[in-house]
């Protein structure tokens, strides 16, 4: 049973900067499945930490979470210009992700926002929670994966036609996001191959997106177009950043040499991607029995 003092060590973990940033993610994802108020409260400390992609895995877990006592901290994340914006845009999914009408003011004034990673994604946000509030379509699927996503799967179930969806950047973001996720539920190769063609779209956002879903997926086929994104030096970061995490749940050991490549590279957020992916593929290879450990090191430490 876990108790207030078990939250309090595992929050410790992660705001301490001395902490290597693996065992810190470990005791973030610990805090997520623990849930509640104490555990927010520990993760919304960490967004003053220089790590770009801590901060980002912050709001991500934040959004997974769905609890609404994480909306102000959301907010203040999303209206704060000096935060980074890859962290500045998994705020407003999280607030998507949580879906209560009160934030759709916010969405709306920074679905113009200058920077186009944080306008879209709250254009995104906007869409989904108009689409909770419509009584005209309810998704049937269950997700495979468990996650809360920036969009329901679309319907259709023939590939060629996600795939035509998918890749139409004359289609507003939110119906090819729809195309996305619903391949991805069908989890075939060729659903495979079809979204890794995303990773040449317009959009960073949508090909951050598409690294994303390609490492829930897990499939080894997507491996090649994975590492070449990652190792394309003009390529934002952003989706750099999730290439390598994908890479990193795949767990093959074709991954590998990929990840270690750049952990090296000069972008820090690409750098300590591959660093969190290697734990992941470590993780991923071992008969660990969770990623999210935080919990049972403190009771071996007892």
């Amino acid at each position: 049973m876990t108790n207030d003092k078990d939250i309090e060590a595992v929050g410790k973990t992660l705001v301490d900067t001395k902490q290597c940033l693996k065992a810190r993610f470990r005791a973030l994802f610990t805090l997520r499945n623990l849930g509640g108020k104490a555990a927010i409260d520990w993760i919304s400390q960490a967004f003053s930490d220089d790590s770009a992609l801590l901060k980002h895995e912050l709001a991500f877990c934040l959004g997974q979470m769905q609890d609404e006592y994480a909306i102000p901290v959301l907010i203040k994340v999303l209206e704060d210009t000096n935060q980074e914006p890859m962290v500045r845009h998994e705020a407003g999914e999280a607030l998507g992700a949580i879906g209560n009408s009160r934030v759709l003011d916010v969405l709306k004034r920074y679905s113009e926002d200058p920077v186009i990673e944080v306008a879209e994604t709250c254009q995104l946000a906007l869409s989904r929670i108009e689409w909770l509030n419509s009584a005209s379509e309810q998704c049937g699927d269950e997700n495979p994966y468990l996650s809360v996503d920036p969009a329901p799967p679309a319907q259709e179930k023939d590939v060629q036609k996600l795939r035509a969806r998918l890749l139409s950047e004359a289609l507003p973001l939110f119906e090819r996001y729809r195309a996305m996720f619903a391949l991805r539920n069908l989890g075939t190769e060729e659903a495979v191959l079809s979204l890794a063609d995303g990773l040449q779209c317009g959009s960073a956002l949508f090909r951050h997106e598409i690294g994303y879903v390609l490492g829930q997926m897990q499939h080894e086929a997507s491996v090649p177009h994975l590492s070449a994104a990652l190792a394309r030096q003009e390529e934002n970061a952003m989706v750099r950043h999730e290439c390598a995490e994908a890479l990193g749940s795949i767990g093959k050991e074709s991954c590998l040499q990929a990840l270690r490549t750049f952990l090296g590279d000069e972008e820090r957020v690409v750098q300590e991607s591959c660093e969190v992916a290697l734990d992941m593929h470590e993780y991923e290879n071992s008969d660990q029995f969770q990623y999210a450990d935080g919990i049972l090191k403190l009771q071996g430490a007892q």
